[in-house]
């Protein structure tokens, strides 16, 4: 009887402790993120958990994401920007210092993505989903090699005015600038010129610059694209003529990361939203929805098992020097890099 009552005593404990933290955490967490980016499952669980209701506001492009939070008002917790433009978010001061790396489930975190380049120690960010950029094309339409930039830079007559490529610009810049043989943030003067000229003429043979491709690439309006490799995933298991390629020139590596902006008004949920996604089988929710690796490890035994094994997941070894982590350029570099992109835009 006795073991029991302290059984008893201990389980009504927890629950008030349970109690206790779903009371302090009630309220609101408001996050800015990728468009289609977001496990609606994650999101129930966590609501659930904690008796917080979140609310999601989609952006395009790490540039809209960026305008937004520096014009200010825009009432948003949380935001989820790439690697290569966390130095500006930090430098510019509109982020918090969450510290994840004290936080209980960082002890989760992939050694890989544990001390990064862009974020020393992990001070403002922890790891929400990374991947490559790369080649996604129709094989009924063209069954040629697409581990090849060429696929739309010097598209085959095949795919001419039937390729969509990301509208992000140093995905582009990237793979063109290796295209041509030149090293990321590069400022050889023929090498840009090159990569300009190409970009310009390629754009005409071009049918589209948008995010709709797990969508349109799987219908049939788009045969091939140069995008992400999830969403490529998510286009392929619509449709199985779909194959995925890594140029073998060079492909970016990307992670994007969550982050508490440092205007935040539920600073204390937006927290235990950045513990919780560091859980193993929460991580697992998060790739399988959106179809990309999450650097938590012993995620891997929650994930669906089509992912284990994925084309758009599993680099070929061959191929696996060529991809490399798209880091920031310094500040002239990157306004070199933007009079290039705003020429192309035209």
């Amino acid at each position: 009887m006795h073991t029991k009552w302290k059984m008893m005593a201990a389980t009504a404990a927890i629950s008030i402790m349970a109690f206790a933290n779903s009371a302090s955490a009630a309220g609101e967490l408001n996050i800015y993120n990728w468009g289609d980016y977001t496990s609606p499952e994650l999101i129930k669980k966590f609501e659930e958990q904690f008796g917080v209701k979140v609310t999601i506001t989609d952006y395009d492009s790490n540039d809209t994401a960026l305008a937004k939070v520096r014009a200010g008002g825009h009432g948003f917790d949380i935001v989820v920007p790439s690697a290569n433009y966390m130095p500006i978010w930090i430098k510019e001061g509109l982020l918090l210092e969450a510290r994840p790396d004290q936080m209980e489930n960082f002890k989760n975190v992939d050694a890989r993505w544990a001390d990064v380049e862009w974020d020393p120690g992990r001070h403002y960010s922890v790891p929400w989903q990374w991947g490559v950029t790369g080649i996604g094309v129709n094989t009924k339409v063209y069954g040629g090699d697409i581990n090849t930039s060429a696929i739309f830079l010097d598209p085959p007559a095949e795919l001419v005015g039937k390729i969509n490529v990301t509208p992000e610009m140093n995905d582009v810049l990237f793979a063109t600038i290796k295209y041509f043989g030149g090293a990321w943030c590069t400022t050889d003067k023929d090498v840009l010129r090159k990569v300009r000229d190409k970009l310009v003429e390629a754009k005409a043979k071009w049918l589209a610059m948008d995010y709709s491709v797990t969508e349109k690439l799987p219908a049939g309006d788009y045969s091939g694209v140069y995008y992400w490799n999830g969403a490529i995933m998510r286009a392929r298991e619509k449709n199985a003529d779909i194959k995925f390629g890594y140029p073998k020139e060079g492909f970016p590596v990307f992670m994007d990361s969550v982050t508490i902006l440092k205007d935040a008004k539920n600073v204390e949920n937006a927290k235990l939203f950045m513990n919780f996604i560091m859980d193993p089988q929460n991580a697992a929710l998060i790739s399988n929805f959106a179809k990309y690796a999450n650097g938590i490890k012993g995620s891997e035994q929650y994930m669906l098992p089509q992912m284990q094994s994925a084309p758009e997941l599993v680099i070929p070894a061959e191929l696996e020097k060529a991809g490399e982590f798209l880091l920031t350029c310094e500040p002239d570099v990157q306004q070199l890099y933007t009079k290039i992109w705003t020429e192309v835009q035209k």
